[in-house]
């Protein structure tokens, strides 16, 4: 686990960075800032969603999964919708916010937490680290969550910092189980789970430019949804044959 440790010192040190950062920064500054940000976040995810999603074929361009990932969207931010996820989480954030007396923890916490553990990095990257101990991956990731942490820390205040909790929950818990989703998080579930990630990672930019915002936790429960699908495919298979 030490890629993922790395990763979380990173995200930790970041943060800090940024929030004595902000000190310096005019508060008129700060919306400009937020638009900035949010347009980079916004193209990085669909950078992510087109790479997974398009292919070069004798020359031509070819693209696939759009049906899946509007079904995956769809179906996962309903079972979000229905277990209150974005509800439970802001809520305890708040209460986090209460008992340190000082507000500003929950934006800063839940943006982090989504944007620094969505990603085919976080995955293959912890897959990696668990089965050959080679952490390379995860260093590379620690490098661009480390600025990612700087900014988000300068604009969404320090509860940025204690995002990597949840990261080294969400990493360390694919480096332990490793050996298991190696066979899983492959080929095309592989490419499934990265575009509905990185969908959801363009809803966190559009937050960043739009006053109604997406409840992005809600739509957390898509991105175990390809897994779900491969098994349907293959009971499917099995009881076909």
């Amino acid at each position: 686990m030490t890629g993922t440790l790395i990763n979380c010192v990173a995200v930790a040190a970041g943060g800090t960075i940024g929030v004595l950062f902000k000190k310096g920064i005019n508060e008129s500054y700060t919306e400009s800032i937020n638009k900035s940000l949010g347009l980079a976040v916004f193209v990085v995810g669909l950078n992510g969603v087109i790479s997974n999603m398009i292919k070069s074929e004798n020359g031509a361009l070819s693209s696939s999964g759009e049906l899946l990932l509007v079904a995956f969207i769809v179906l996962g931010t309903f079972i979000g919708e229905l277990l209150k996820v974005d509800d439970r989480f802001s809520k305890f954030c708040i209460r986090i916010e209460g008992k340190l007396k000082k507000g500003g923890f929950a934006s800063g916490f839940i943006n982090g937490t989504v944007l620094f553990c969505v990603g085919a990095m976080a995955i293959v990257g912890s897959i990696q680290d668990g089965l050959t101990g080679d952490g390379t991956t995860l260093l590379i990731k620690s490098a661009l969550d480390f600025t990612s942490s700087i900014i988000f820390g300068a604009t969404l205040g320090y509860g940025v910092i204690f995002s990597f909790i949840p990261l080294l929950i969400y990493q360390g818990g694919i480096t332990l189980l490793a050996s298991q989703l190696s066979g899983i998080l492959q080929g095309e579930v592989m490419k499934q789970v990265c575009f509905v990630g990185y969908a959801i990672i363009m809803a966190i930019g559009l937050n960043f430019l739009l006053e109604k915002r997406f409840k992005t936790l809600n739509m957390l429960p898509a991105i175990i949804l390809p897994v779900a699908y491969h098994y349907i495919l293959m009971l499917i298979d099995i009881i076909r044959n």
